[in-house]
């Protein structure tokens, strides 16, 4: 998009700022923040969550796609975690609800992952839970890889959660972002 969409203003803050809000609203013990490209920026544009933990980890390879984020991520996680919940900083819509239903029904599955499906099952999206027993898989991911191609390898592995309507928005470019803010009634 020619800047940091993590900065792109959206209802008065940063796109970032809304997932780091719903993550440390929805009960998480702990928020691990994965920064790639303009880290120092991005970094300086957010205001941190007080009320949970937040470690700051750079993803110094992030040119080489998502999955090096995610195994940051991962590396980094308090080492008494049993899982994570994975979230991607240009999702603003996806909300502490969602992350906290997800997280519960992933404790209920016995599963070693879990995530949320739209539209009568057939669009997967975030947040996905993993547990620490899958997290190794995450070391084979390379480039723009995410949790979905283990997950296709391991079927099993996966509790997936019906949910109504339709799935948050991704901001992937400027017609996305046009969308997110005339949803939002502007920046």
């Amino acid at each position: 998009m020619g800047r940091p969409k993590q900065l792109l203003p959206l209802a008065g803050k940063p796109l970032l700022q809304h997932v780091l809000d719903n993550a440390a609203a929805s009960g998480l013990d702990e928020i691990v923040l994965v920064l790639g490209h303009a880290a120092d920026e991005v970094r300086a544009a957010l205001r941190l969550p007080t009320r949970v933990p937040v470690r700051v980890v750079l993803n110094e390879g992030w040119e080489a796609g998502m999955s090096g984020s995610l195994r940051a991520g991962l590396r980094a996680a308090d080492e008494r975690a049993g899982a994570a919940v994975v979230l991607l900083g240009d999702q603003p819509g996806v909300t502490a609800l969602l992350v906290a239903h997800v997280t519960e029904a992933f404790l209920e599955s016995g599963r070693l992952a879990t995530r949320p499906v739209w539209r009568a099952g057939r669009v997967p999206g975030h947040p996905v839970v993993l547990a620490r027993d899958a997290w190794a898989a995450m070391d084979a991911l390379r480039g723009e890889e995410g949790a979905r191609a283990v997950l296709v390898a391991h079927p099993d592995w996966l509790f997936e959660v019906p949910i109504a309507g339709a799935p948050p928005r991704d901001i992937d470019d400027d017609r996305d972002y046009r969308q997110a803010l005339e949803a939002a009634g502007g920046a």
